[in-house]
Formats: C-alpha cells, structure tokens, sequence
C-alpha cells in the first residue's frame, strides 16, 4: 500500500471522519483489506478480552468476522472464544496466549486491543509493523514519548488506528451536539471547562500470594517491571467482577502508575478529549499544569512510590490547566462525572446521560442548522465507533479519534499526573511537546521496557 503523506493537524482534522458517509454492510468492489473474504467483510482479532475487549469485539461483529482472539488468562481466553463461535454461529475463532501468533497471520486485517495499558503501546507497533489496521482502547499510551512514537509508526506504515475515546461517535451524539452548540456561538466566548472525572480508592495492604491457574504472570507483566502477583480475597462485583477487588492485575491495574494513570488517564481520556476536541486548534495545549489540590494513594519520594504493596495512583484531586486563548481547564474528582462549559454568555453540561442547560433549552425555539453534527463529525455520524474505523478502513482515511488528536490531549493527563507525583507546577511547550525547565519532571515522558518486551522504534 501507498503511505499516507503527512498532513497538517488542522487539514487532517477537516477529513479525517469523512469515512462516516461510507456504507457499513460490506465492502464494495475489490477488497480493500488485505487476504479475500467469501462475504467481502474484514477479518479481525482481538488482543485482550474481558470487559472492554467483548464490548469491542461485540460491536464489531456485525461489521466483521473475528478469526482470532488473544489472551494470558486461558480461562478467560476460552470463555471469550466460545462467546464470539456462538456469535458467529458456530465459526470459532483461534485462541492464543500470546498476541504475536496473530500478528503472523496474513488473513487477519486487523486487531482491536483492549488489554491493560502498560501493553497498547508495544502491541500498537507490532501490529502496524506487521501490516494490521489498529482500533486500542483508551488511553492509548502510558508515557508521552510513547505516543509520539505510536504518531510516528502511523507516519510510516500507513494504517488506519482508531483510538476507542467512544464519546466521539455513540451516546446519543450528545457530546456532539455539545461541540456544536459552542462553534454555533451559544455561549459566547468560551473561558472555561471543567471535567469531572471523580477519584480512585485506596487499598490496603496487599499480599503476594500465588499466581492464579491459567494466568501468565510474565506475559501479563510484558514491558512492566517483574514483580509478585498481589490479591485480597475479597472479590470485585458488577462490572469487571469476577477477580480480587484489591490486586496488581485485572481490573484493578488501574489504580498502578506502573500499568495505567489512575482515573486521571481512565476518564480523563473521554472528557479531557471532548474538551479538547472543542477547543479546535487551540486545543493543542497545555501551556501550564498546576496541581490545587490533591491526594496520593500512597507516600511518593522524588515522584515514586516509597512502598509497592498497595495502589499509589490520585485518589483526588484539583488541577488548573492553562490553554490557549485565555481558556481555563479544570480536571477535578469533585462533583459530577461529565464536562461543564462556560463562556461570556452562558454554560450548559454534558455527560454520557443527559445535556442540560439553557442553550440546550434554547434549541426547542432556536434549533442549530440541520447539518450542524454533521460538520462536527465530519460527515454521516457511523452506526458505532468501531463502524468508523471499518469505514475507514475502506476509506483508507483516518477515523473520528485519530492518534495526533488524542495523544495531544492525553499529553495533559499524562502531565497531571506528573506534576501531582512531584507536587509542583508544570510548564509545557506546545511546540516542541517538552516539559520547560524542569529536568527531573522530564523523566517522566518516557519509560523503559523489562528486558525481552522492548517497544521497537
């Protein structure tokens, strides 16, 4: 295939959900996609089952067929690939252990990655490098360094990677309306946005006991640096239920920096998103990260935990981010999870279930042109978010939540949770995307990969 020229971050945002407008009930003509299909549907593998991975995976059988799952937990791994035969009407999918069997297949298109996030960055990069489009779940990285790299394999592959920051396609396309509602002037200027994304909890002690039967610790860890497996016997209910409440793996990695970033990198990567999203080009910041309040969940020493037997991400927390033009961000666990918007003539509030406010009010008089979503969304809004990357795939045009767009915004998620592990103000230039003048908060940006799951350039 011929590699993408680069473009500008303002044309590339003009087209890049132009793929919307396209049909989702089967290729037309020649595939596009890679190996033939009978049907004309691409073939897809998911990396990284449980939870979000199903839900992904769910979502796209309607589009594509899956001849392939991966997974370190053969339990889970066996209850997921009898899951998607049954879906698929009794054509089973493969099930391996370890990702990398299925980046060797030449049939599979594409994959879809929804393991733990210390692991998107490497498995993104072997999969492009091996020829698969790429939909990972959010936040698509666990440093900033990881993402320019992710920008850079995108450069020179070519293939298509949604990042899964769903708000941007589904929920009754209230955080589109959201966006539209602001570029239609029905608030005046904006001056302020704030995102709550609520907090973490703490845990108590936990113990290293033995790895549980079927899990590949190792493989699990991957980049992570090699320690004991940790549970409580207390188990988790309702959603991601099933294992420990309080341990150093499934479900629970969010509450590690060594895995995730906490409810900062969590949440942050679906309303910090949309905030940016609506800032358009000035969303290019930050300028400054100030911590105004906030707690770890643990005693850190030089920005690093003192101890490793318990979680140590924010549990609360208050920051100020400076944007461009005068625009205040404020990312707090206080209040309701969703996005505020304020401006010269007026605010209203989005989350996943309701957008209230008088502007919203005023659309029953004073609707916003007939096209407006459309022109947010860039064209038809897809029936999903994974119906956006196949229509990209044909396309061969980026989706709605392309990579430069997110890791921008995730660079102030990223830099949040930098600046409350050392206790100080942050200053970013945009430009270069380095932290200015602080040396030690510069090591932060990157990380390095355990010995044998090295991340390759």
């Amino acid at each position: 295939m011929t590699m993408q020229p680069r473009r500008s971050r303002r044309t590339f945002l003009k087209g890049v959900a132009t793929a919307g407008a396209a049909s989702v009930t089967g290729l037309s003509g020649r595939r596009l996609l890679g190996a033939q299909s009978p049907n004309d549907r691409p073939v897809f593998a998911t990396i990284g089952l449980r939870n979000q991975g199903w839900t992904i995976t769910e979502k796209s059988l309607k589009f594509a067929d899956f001849a392939a799952l991966a997974d370190c937990d053969a339990g889970v791994l066996g209850t997921f690939v009898d899951r998607v035969a049954k879906a698929q009407r009794g054509k089973k999918p493969d099930g391996y252990n370890d990702y990398r069997k299925i980046l060797d297949r030449k049939d599979i298109d594409a994959v879809m990655i929804a393991s733990p996030d210390h692991w998107h960055t490497k498995m993104a990069v072997d999969a492009m490098r091996a020829g698969k489009d790429v939909y990972c779940e959010k936040p698509l990285t666990l440093t900033i360094d990881e993402g320019k790299l992710i920008e850079k394999v995108v450069d020179e592959t070519g293939r298509v990677f949604q990042v899964g920051t769903m708000q941007r396609t589904e929920c009754d396309k209230r955080f589109l309306t959201a966006i539209a509602l602001l570029r239609h002037g029905r608030i005046g200027t904006l001056k302020k946005i704030t995102c709550g994304i609520q907090g973490m909890g703490s845990s108590p002690v936990i113990p290293e006991v033995a790895v549980p039967e079927g899990l590949d610790w190792d493989l699990w860890l991957g980049p992570a640096p090699k320690v004991p497996y940790r549970a409580l016997p207390e188990m988790r209910k309702g959603y991601g239920g099933g294992v420990p409440l309080y341990s150093n793996c499934h479900y629970s990695f969010r509450n590690w920096h060594e895995y995730s970033g906490g409810k900062m990198a969590d949440w942050g990567a679906h309303h910090v998103d949309i905030a940016c999203w609506a800032l358009g080009d000035s969303g290019k910041g930050p300028l400054t990260i100030t911590p105004q309040d906030y707690k770890l969940a643990c005693e850190y020493k030089d920005g690093h935990p003192v101890v490793h037997d318990r979680y140590n991400v924010a549990t609360e927390f208050t920051l100020s981010v400076a944007m461009p033009n005068d625009v205040e961000m404020i990312i707090t666990s206080k209040g309701d999870n969703g996005i505020l918007f304020e401006g010269t003539e007026g605010r209203f509030f989005v989350n996943r279930g309701k957008i209230t406010g008088k502007p919203v009010e005023d659309l029953k008089t004073n609707p916003l042109p007939e096209n407006a979503i459309e022109e947010v969304y860039g064209g038809p809004v897809s029936a999903n978010h994974t119906a956006n990357f196949i229509d990209a795939m044909r396309s061969r045009k980026q989706p709605i939540s392309d990579v430069w767009s997110h890791n921008r915004m995730l660079e102030i998620c990223h830099l949040s949770n930098i600046a409350m592990r050392l206790g100080r103000k942050l200053e970013w230039d945009t430009t270069k995307r380095e932290i200015v003048g602080d040396a030690q908060a510069a090591t932060f940006l990157g990380r390095e990969s355990r010995k044998g799951y090295e991340i390759s350039g």
